[in-house]
């Protein structure tokens, strides 16, 4: 753990539980060392700080190649082991760079929403963490995270609310033998993302609420 990741997450921490209330459960289910897919919802540019201040393990991220434009910028994106992402790349660059750093036993944090979701409840995820899973048959890490939303960036240092990260018990998606298809990897996504809604209340489950009502109704029918 680098001195300036060590020294931003004592801060966060700070910030967060001195200045603010941040409730975080399941920090015990974190694996200490390993491969590990960090997946959450996205309500918040407070988000990324969040995790940085509940995880125990240092974490990866990729951050847009234009954050990296001068000295400063790389130097700080560096020591917050954020690595550059060419957008223009159709996701391929972002597949390699994460597979590498699994293979090295680095924790990798994926938003799998894409973008922080305007509503604030989960909207419908892209396809990459769940083909990073399948490929790599890494760990993934459901968190939760909730009431970020609830104050500004620019009130980062001074949050004055509650918010929440829950964090859930680490699963690895089932061996796929032959062709990965589409529907396969919709599967996994789904078990992913709800995964990830069940650690969030109702009202921020989105999409991922409705699609958990449809199966337990299947169930129903197909189980009188």
């Amino acid at each position: 753990m680098t001195f300036l990741y060590q020294s931003g997450r004592a801060l966060a921490q700070f910030c967060f539980n001195v200045l603010g209330r941040m409730e975080v459960t399941g920090q015990e289910c974190v694996p200490p060392y390993g491969p590990l897919i960090v997946v959450a919802n996205h309500v918040s540019y407070n988000d990324p700080p969040a995790l940085v201040a509940s995880v125990s393990r240092p974490l990866e991220s990729l951050g847009k190649k234009e954050l990296f434009s001068n000295p400063v910028n790389r130097f700080l994106m560096r020591g917050f082991r954020v690595h550059p992402l060419d957008r223009s790349a159709n996701g391929v660059e972002a597949m390699r760079t994460a597979i590498d750093l699994l293979a090295q036993d680095r924790a990798v944090v994926i938003f799998p929403e894409g973008h922080i979701s305007p509503a604030h409840s989960m909207r419908e995820a892209k396809a990459g963490a769940a083909y990073l899973a399948m490929k790599t048959q890494a760990p993934i890490l459901p968190v939760g995270i909730y009431g970020t939303e609830m104050f500004s960036p620019r009130r980062m240092l001074f949050p004055l609310r509650r918010f929440y990260v829950n964090i859930g018990q680490p699963f690895t998606p089932p061996v796929i033998e032959g062709r990965i298809t589409r529907d396969v990897v919709n599967n996994v996504l789904g078990m992913i993302m709800g995964r990830v809604a069940a650690l969030l209340p109702e009202e921020y489950q989105g999409v991922y609420a409705l699609k958990r009502v449809s199966h337990d109704e299947r169930e129903n029918t197909n189980h009188p």
